[in-house]
């Protein structure tokens, strides 16, 4: 891992020069132990600096817990990864088939389902919060009448549907709602405390403000049970890198079992050099695997990601959703053949694009 001085140079390159974000916690975790370096604020006043008990939203990244609950769930022998969906949904609720073939939890996982990104009956009253008013309800009518494009388990497409679907469907066979069962089943056991669905009082005092594209000020996000699995957790540098501790096997852990599970199921995505297991997207570079994920909401951008082999993780997390992100620092960190992301100018007709198209609402891989 680079020293923090080099992890700074880089960190203020895009705060300060490239203006891509208001603040920037990254955390490192190798042999040796674990670092924690940050750049920026709390928020465009200046009023704190960031450390590791920052609080983030960390959207699609929650896809990742959602995956470890049905691995989990699966060798406690409560659900089958090759259950169908419809099985674990209230009675009535049809799901799309094809072929005589229905969609399984581990076509979930696997963004292999055939379902879309986004529901198209999905509506919202606020773009500063478009996942706030999509129910169960909604979710289950689309799902009775979408019709598949192709066969289920023979493509990649990356689906917050699907990711939203799979962690209803567990909550509902565990009986309690997602932000409780991934408490109770993940967080308690690794002694995670600052990784909830829901704010509390304490973490509200320690949360970053999210910013848009343009950096001003953006509201947070909130999620019903239809696509809490999607994207609904929040979380600190600290407790991401606890996680990456349990994941690279630097502490014992109920659940690393379930964790090796996670990888050793694979499907290809289409595009060399990349596959998908559950939850994890898998990036290789001259046979060298990097194990990763990353969120966006609309006012954060988050990464998470290791090597096994030479057990390294680093986790980076940023104030601002601006189309650069963070994805390039996270994996720069874990392989310094990765480019960084270093031209301002390019930065800037980017953010064009960005602030085209931010009428979309949308949670990134």
């Amino acid at each position: 891992m680079p020293p923090d001085e080099k992890i700074l140079e880089i960190l203020a390159r895009r705060i300060d020069t490239m203006h891509r974000s208001v603040g920037i916690v990254v955390g490192t975790i190798d042999a040796v132990g674990r670092r924690v370096v940050a750049h920026g604020h709390l928020d465009k006043r200046g009023s704190r600096p960031l450390d590791g008990e920052t609080i983030f939203e960390i959207g699609s990244i929650t896809k990742v817990f959602t995956s470890l609950l049905l691995a989990d769930m699966a060798q406690q022998g409560q659900v089958s990864l090759d259950d169908p969906v419809v099985k674990y949904l209230p009675s009535g609720v049809k799901a799309p088939e094809r072929g005589g073939r229905q969609i399984t939890l581990v076509d979930l996982a696997t963004h292999t389902s055939g379902l879309p990104r986004l529901p198209t009956n999905l509506t919202y009253r606020s773009r500063s919060n478009p996942y706030a008013d999509y129910r169960e309800d909604g979710l289950y009518e689309f799902l009775s009448s979408y019709r598949l494009t192709r066969d289920i388990g023979t493509r990649y497409e990356y689906s917050n549907l699907g990711g939203g679907l799979l962690g209803l469907a567990l909550a509902l066979r565990a009986g309690m709602d997602y932000g409780k069962l991934v408490q109770e089943r993940i967080c308690d056991p690794l002694g995670m405390k600052s990784t909830r669905s829901q704010l509390t009082a304490e973490m509200k005092r320690r949360l970053a403000v999210g910013h848009g594209a343009l950096l001003r000020p953006a509201a947070n996000w909130s999620h019903r049970p239809a696509t809490a699995g999607a994207g609904e957790l929040l979380s600190d540098a600290n407790d991401m890198l606890t996680f990456l501790a349990a994941n690279l096997g630097y502490m014992e852990s109920p659940l690393a079992s379930a964790m090796a599970t996670m990888l050793s199921i694979r499907r290809r995505t289409g595009t060399a050099g990349r596959e998908v297991a559950l939850g994890w997207h898998i990036l290789t570079k001259k046979g060298r695997e990097v194990v990763w994920h990353n969120g966006g909401t609309g006012g954060y951008r988050s990464f998470i990601g290791f090597d096994g082999e030479a057990r390294t993780g680093v986790v980076v997390l940023s104030n601002a959703s601006t189309h650069e992100g963070v994805d390039d620092i996270g994996r720069h960190l874990l392989d310094p053949t990765f480019p960084l992301i270093r031209n301002p100018r390019m930065a800037t007709l980017k953010l064009v694009v960005k602030t085209v198209a931010a009428a979309i609402p949308f949670l990134t891989e």
